[in-house]
Parts: C-alpha cells; sequence; structure tokens
C-alpha cells in the first residue's frame, strides 16, 4: 500500500503523479538543489493515496461525480451551485485518523528539527497540475502561518476542498481534465518569516515576450500572496543571465513598486483553533518602506543565480516564488514549476505589428501586456459574483483580480485593472488565455465608465493605455521563417527601451542607432547641468520637480547617470553580442531647454539646428560637466554591466580637430578608444565629414551616414521646412555624391560605413544606390524593418546579376 505521507527528503520529480507538481518539484529542489547552497525550507507531503482514502473511507467519490456531471459546462451558469456543493460535501465529510496518524507523524518531525514553535505553509499540490501546458496559478488555496496539529489538520482538510472551487473546476474542464483522475497531495512546509521581510515571484526569462536572457523578479513586502493575488503594485527588477558571473552590476533594471499593502501573521492566543484564512492579516504599509526597494542588489543577483541554476536543473523557462525570512535574513526558494506561456510559443515564426492610426483621449494607463490593440464595450465589476454582466468579448475593468476570477477571465478581450504587476494572478492567467492587459493602472474604474466603448493598446512597450472609444489600427504580420535575410547588415534604430526584447525577435545584425536622447527626454526628462549644479538652480518650481523625480538619489548626478545606464544596458542586453552603437545626445539648444531646469542652462540661439549642437557641445563649458554624466553612465555600461558590444557615436563634428578633441575628453571620463575593445563612431551628416573622410577615419572607428543633417547642409534647405520639400531629397546628386566619397574612402582606410534613415525602406532604388557602393549595413526603424530588407536582398540580387553579365 502507498504511503499517506512522503517526506521532502524522499521525494523527487518522478514522484508527480503522487504528490503533484509542486510538491514534486519541493521535493526534487530540496535533494537536489539544497546541497548547492539554494535553500528550500523542509517539509513533507500527504500524497495522493492519502486523497483517494479520504474519498472512499467518506464515500464521497459517486457523489462527488454526480454533482460534477450537472455543471453546465457549455455557459457554466450553475457552476458556483455545483462548486459549492462539491465543497460541502468535502469539508462535511469526516478527516479519517490514520491521515490525521500519518500527518502527526510529519509534524513531530518538523517540531524536533527545527522547534516546537514552528509554523507551516500549507500547500495544496494537483496531481495534473504545474505541467508545461497547463499551470494550474493560483487554482488551488494555500494557507499561512499554521500553528498547531489541529489548525493543520483543519487546514489539510479545508485543502481537499480547494479542489472543487469554482476556478479548480472550470479549469479542469478548459484544460481537459476528468475531476475524478485528478488527486490532492498537501504539502505541508516550515515558515519562512517573509512577514517581517518580503517576499515574490521569479521568471527565468521575460514573461512578457519570451526573451530567455532575462530573470524578472518581482517582489512586495510581507507575506506573498498579495503578489500573487495582485493586491499590490511589486518592486521589480531584471537581471542579464550572461552577466551573472561575469559584470560586477549584471541588474539592468530597478523598478520601485508602491507596495502599498503588506500581508503579515494575524494575532491570536496560544493553542487557539482557528480558521485557515484568519491566520493572516493584511496592513498598511508605512511611507517610508513604500519608498525602499525590497531586496538589496546582491540579493537580486543571488536571486536571479538560484532562478538560472533551477531552470538548467529542469531544463526548462521556470516561475518560481520565493521569500526572505525576517529572522535570519536569509532567502529561500519556496516554489518552482514550469513556466507555461511563453515557453509554448518560442518557436512561433510570425511577428505581428499593431500600430494605432489616430489619437484618442488617454482614459488611464499601467502595466501593458501583449503587444497588441483591441476594443469592446468596458464593464467594470466589483466581485467574481457578477460574472453574468460581462459578455464574450468584452473589456473587463476592477480593482484587482485573484484566482476566484478565472471563470470569468476567458470572456474578456482585455484586462484592465487597478493593481497588480507583471507577475501577479491577473498577469499570469491574462498570458495564458490570450488576453490583452492593463494592470496597476490605480484608477481604471474611476474613469471608464461601465458599458464605454474603449481601445486598449498594448502594442507601444511595457506601458499599456486606455483610450476612450473605438479607434482605428493597423495589423501586420510577417512570417519570418520564410524570409530571407541580406548579406549587407541589416540593422535597428531604436530609442525606446521598452521595446527593446521584443524587437531582438527580428532577424536583425543589431542596432546601428541608439538615440541617447529619446532615453534622457522620457526616462529621465532633468537637463543633466541641473542635476550637477543643483544648487544653482533659482526657480522654485524647478527644484521641486528635481526634487520629486530624484527623491531615491541622495545624490542628484547618480539618478542620470544610472537611469540613462539602465536603459542603454536594456538595449544592448536585448541584442547582445550583436553590435549597439549608442549616438551620445544630439539635442539642440532648444531642445535640451524643454527639458526640467534646461532653460537656466542653455544658450538662446536663433538657428539652434547648426548652433551649439554635438561634438561643439561635448567640451563647451556650457556643457561639458554633462557630457561627463552621459560618459559615466556608458562607462557603467560597458565595465560594470558588461555590455561590451555598446559602442559609442559622436553626432555633429564639424572638423577632424574636434573629433580629436570629443576623444580625448572621453578618454579623460575612462572611455579610452580601443581599451576593453570601445569602439568609437562619428556621424557623417555635414558635407566636412564625407571631404575629409580620410583624416575622420584616423580619430574614428566606424562612419553612420546621418542623409537628413547631409542633405540640408549640402542644399541649404531646412530639413523641417515644408517649403522646400521639393528641394529636400535623398536623390539629390550633390548629397549621393558625397555619399559615394565616404564610401570609397572608407573602402580605403578599412573603416566600416553604415547609413540610418527611412529611404532605403520607403525606395528601393535608394536602396540599390547604398548596396550598389558597398555600404556596410543600413539601420531602419522596426516599422520599416521588413521592406527595407526587401528592398536590400532585391539590390543585392540585382548587383549579382550585373556582375554575372558583366564577365
Amino acid at each position: 500500500m502507498e504511503p499517506f505521507i512522503k517526506f521532502f527528503k524522499e521525494i523527487s520529480y518522478k514522484d508527480l503523479s503522487k504528490v503533484g507538481g509542486k510538491n514534486a518539484s519541493l521535493g526534487e529542489m530540496f535533494n537536489q538543489l539544497n546541497p548547492e547552497g539554494i535553500s528550500v525550507p523542509d517539509g513533507f507531503a500527504t500524497t495522493a493515496a492519502a486523497y483517494w482514502f479520504f474519498l472512499e473511507q467518506n464515500d464521497l467519490r459517486s457523489r462527488l461525480s454526480q454533482a460534477l456531471d450537472s455543471l453546465d459546462t457549455e455557459q457554466f451558469s450553475n457552476l458556483n451551485e455545483v462548486g459549492r456543493k462539491c465543497r460541502e460535501l468535502v469539508l462535511g465529510a469526516t478527516f479519517p485518523e490514520e491521515i490525521r496518524r500519518e500527518i502527526e507523524k510529519g509534524y513531530r518531525y518538523l517540531t524536533t528539527e527545527y522547534g516546537e514553535k514552528v509554523s507551516l505553509a500549507v500547500r495544496s499540490s494537483a496531481t495534473a497540475e504545474d505541467l508545461p501546458t497547463a499551470s494550474f496559478a493560483g487554482q488551488l488555496e494555500t494557507y499561512l502561518n499554521v500553528s498547531g496539529l489541529h489548525n493543520l489538520y483543519n487546514a489539510c482538510h479545508h485543502s481537499y476542498a480547494s479542489l472543487f472551487t469554482d476556478r479548480a473546476i472550470k479549469y479542469r474542464v478548459d484544460n481537459g481534465f476528468e475531476h475524478m483522475q485528478v488527486a490532492l497531495s498537501v504539502g505541508i512546509q516550515l515558515m519562512v518569516r517573509s512577514d517581517e521581510a518580503c517576499s515574490g515571484v521569479m521568471f527565468t526569462l521575460d514573461p512578457d515576450t519570451g526573451f530567455e536572457d532575462a530573470v524578472v523578479i518581482s517582489g512586495s513586502w510581507g507575506l506573498g500572496e498579495n503578489i500573487v493575488q495582485g493586491a499590490v503594485n511589486t518592486d521589480e527588477f531584471v537581471v542579464f543571465k550572461p552577466m551573472l558571473d561575469k559584470a560586477k552590476q549584471p541588474i539592468i533594471s530597478h523598478k520601485l513598486g508602491s507596495k502599498a499593502k503588506t500581508m503579515v501573521y494575524a494575532e491570536k492566543q496560544e493553542g487557539e483553533l482557528q480558521s485557515p484564512a484568519d491566520a493572516i492579516v493584511n496592513v498598511d504599509t508605512p511611507s517610508e518602506k513604500q519608498e525602499q526597494f525590497v531586496l538589496k542588489d546582491a540579493e537580486v543577483v543571488q536571486l536571479a543565480r538560484w532562478g538560472k541554476r533551477i531552470e538548467e536543473h529542469y531544463k526548462q523557462p521556470m516561475d518560481i516564488e520565493w521569500a526572505k525570512d525576517g529572522e535570519s535574513g536569509d532567502l529561500f526558494i519556496v516554489q518552482a514549476r514550469p513556466e507555461t506561456v511563453q515557453s509554448q510559443h518560442k518557436n512561433q515564426a510570425f511577428f505581428t505589428e499593431y500600430t494605432l492610426k489616430e489619437e484618442g483621449k488617454v482614459l488611464c494607463s499601467g502595466i501593458g501586456l501583449s503587444s497588441r490593440i483591441v476594443s469592446g464595450v468596458a464593464r467594470i465589476l466589483h466581485s467574481p459574483d457578477e460574472i453574468d454582466k460581462l459578455q464574450e468579448g468584452e473589456v473587463l475593468v476592477t480593482r484587482k483580480t485573484d484566482p476566484d476570477w478565472d471563470p470569468i477571465l476567458k470572456k474578456a478581450i482585455a484586462i484592465i485593472t487597478e493593481q497588480g504587476g507583471r507577475t501577479s494572478h491577473a498577469a499570469i492567467v491574462a498570458r495564458e488565455v490570450g488576453a490583452v492587459a492593463v494592470l496597476g493602472t490605480d484608477n481604471a474604474t474611476q474613469t471608464i465608465q461601465d458599458g464605454q466603448e474603449v481601445t486598449v493598446s498594448t502594442a507601444g512597450g511595457e506601458t499599456g493605455y486606455v483610450y476612450e472609444g473605438k479607434l482605428e489600427w493597423s495589423e501586420k504580420q510577417t512570417d519570418m521563417s520564410k524570409l530571407e535575410k541580406p548579406q549587407t547588415q541589416a540593422m535597428l534604430i531604436l530609442g525606446d527601451p521598452e521595446q527593446a526584447f521584443k524587437y531582438s525577435f527580428l532577424p536583425n545584425d543589431g542596432v546601428g542607432l541608439m538615440r541617447m536622447e529619446f532615453i534622457i527626454n522620457n526616462s529621465i526628462q532633468i537637463h543633466p547641468m541641473a542635476l550637477r549644479n543643483f544648487d544653482k538652480v533659482t526657480d522654485k518650481q524647478t527644484r521641486e520637480k528635481i526634487e520629486q523625480l530624484t527623491h531615491h538619489y541622495p545624490n542628484k548626478e547618480d539618478y542620470f547617470v544610472e537611469k540613462l545606464a539602465e536603459a542603454t544596458s536594456i538595449i544592448a542586453a536585448a541584442f547582445y553580442p550583436k553590435d549597439v552603437i549608442v549616438r551620445m545626445s544630439d539635442f539642440k539648444s532648444n531642445e535640451y531647454a524643454n527639458l526640467v531646469g534646461g532653460t537656466q542652462f542653455e544658450p538662446n540661439e536663433a538657428n539652434p539646428m547648426i548652433g551649439l549642437r554635438g561634438a561643439s557641445r561635448y567640451y563647451h563649458p556650457l556643457y561639458q560637466e554633462g557630457f561627463e554624466l552621459e560618459c559615466r553612465a556608458m562607462k557603467k555600461v560597458r565595465e560594470e554591466m558588461g555590455m561590451a558590444n555598446v559602442k559609442l557615436m559622436i553626432p555633429f563634428c564639424r572638423t577632424v580637430e574636434e573629433g580629436k578633441i570629443v576623444v580625448d575628453l572621453m578618454a579623460t571620463y575612462g572611455l579610452k578608444r580601443g581599451e576593453n575593445g570601445l569602439e568609437v563612431y562619428v556621424m557623417v551628416e555635414i558635407p566636412s565629414n564625407a571631404l575629409l573622410a580620410e583624416e575622420f577615419a584616423e580619430v574614428f572607428d566606424g562612419f553612420s551616414i546621418g542623409s537628413n543633417d547631409l542633405t540640408q547642409l549640402t542644399v541649404g534647405a531646412d530639413r523641417d521646412s515644408g517649403l522646400l520639400s521639393d528641394i529636400f531629397t535623398p536623390f539629390d546628386a550633390a548629397v549621393q555624391q558625397l555619399i559615394v566619397m565616404t564610401l570609397q574612402k572608407a573602402k580605403q582606410t578599412g573603416t566600416k560605413v553604415g547609413l540610418c534613415g527611412q529611404a532605403p525602406s520607403d525606395y528601393p532604388q535608394y536602396a540599390s544606390f547604398l548596396v550598389e557602393h558597398g555600404i556596410n549595413s543600413i539601420s531602419f526603424n522596426p516599422d520599416a524593418f521588413f521592406k527595407g530588407m526587401e528592398n536590400m536582398l532585391q539590390a543585392e540580387k540585382e548587383r549579382e546579376k550585373a556582375t554575372t553579365a558583366a564577365k
């Protein structure tokens, strides 16, 4: 006869049919990974045999089957009634003495080993759960802070009943599991005192895009149920796996969440018999703790290393729960299951681009999932009991979701919540059912009207937006498996880190232009000189705005350096080890003035387009200290974060002498050309760059042709003037002659040349012109990438045909 309990030290992943996926995984890690230093709390599990014995002793199998046979599996109109009846049958049954004795044996082992006052986590583990195609995320109950033998019996009995929650019943129907062929194992595990510290979730890939080189860790104060339930907006950290054991700082992103609630132990009297649900309570998080990250960097890295090792052990991406003990300060892994969404779609060859064709009024915004656009009628629901209000294809709007909402979520075309992060229950289920989601909006139920038609867009990166009314959008699908790659390098133009992981899946050769000013404008917002000279900022409102944005940074310069470094490193990581060419900031003085604090530090120029711009600005007293901050950020990216694939590019360099000054200045700031493989490029956007290309090649490692500025300065036409649009053309003979000159001279000096711009995708003949004269790479905006590649391929075939004919 099969035993009724198995200790973790006796369990491996082979026992999945006996103790379910959750407990099999705990036993596997306890035995195989604990010895390597990955801490997993000890415990034991009741077996499937105990569950079947419970049913037999109470003659429950036939009665449960009868109740479940009455379920309306089309509309689920009687789901509440069927679920309630099943749970009443289980909870009304006698918990057999034979099972109690075995549980007591396990309990006595834990008290002997770890002390009489052990507190326990009781986790429900179904024998069909945590398989690569179905997560059972949050389907079954977990009871925390269970103490005393009688409370443990009670929690185990309630765990059996949780196999028949409404959500679990519907989940089995949706996933084709036979109700009476799924058993329940109860995992009894030592509690980690995360009520006095923090806990969270870790994915060993990016859960939104499937990017496999990232570990994404989220966390909040207190017990972890708040995160699963989406009750808090969490802190989030992204770690770059390839640099875990190579770089000083492999964390490429820190995001502070509000963490408004903290789940802690409820007060109780010694020996008190307690309902499992009453052992924990949610309290408000003090404001000073909301402003702190829950983990130190060293702890983030430790968790990421553990996550990577767990992934290697299971040979697949994993979804892991972690906890920190507030008494010992130690970290623990308390659950690990296969990741069930991205891992199922990683071989998908289609790349779909969604683009809004019109602007609309933004009702709210939050964390966006799925990179799509949908529209529908908004339905505000306050609890899962209102399931009948939501019709198929409508937009669910609610404060938060927990597993009780699961029967509803498949109906929704989009899910909008006020609370919850990328690793919350709502996020996991939204990915699994294929719904667009905008989470953690704070105010969706106030700004959206029930019955209002809305458009939900998550196509623009990590931020999702809900717009008033039905807007028009376009969808473009490309089958990447059928794409032929050109010999000329096809690279990307990027400035938005939130899009980087998604676009890394394009068949690209790296990033030919990363616009630093996009990051400064969107992520940093403050003029670097206002940070460097904050004591000289005179405007009261400006000072208040800067204080508000930088209040987590005692040194205001660090705000600029760290924000810029992290945003750059996300793009560099997404395309690693391919080249990512970062152009140092290329604002004009009027654009710099628009930054917070900028007006005080910028000159008022009559013609900013050809004024204090690019290289001239970097060594000028008005901005040199700001350039130093840019250099410090890039040094951090390359040397501390390990992104040696980052190359740097200087824009608008008027003279060879100016180029030498800037390269020497960079060296004084720790960015020495040639050191640690550092290459420094220059933009070719002034006729002098082409005319003196050999001399510029002695100062720089590569050229990037900026055709818009080159055209402007060659034909003397303002590139922004609609009145001169007939003159401003990429096919101007003088401009093309300068480009040919650059390419010929670069070939003689062995200097690589690329071009970044729209013309090669808009005009096949322009791509043909560049390919014919030996361009090394062409960079495109993502929306023009496939068309650009097509034009390059056609140009290469034409050149090959012409060469063959000439022979």
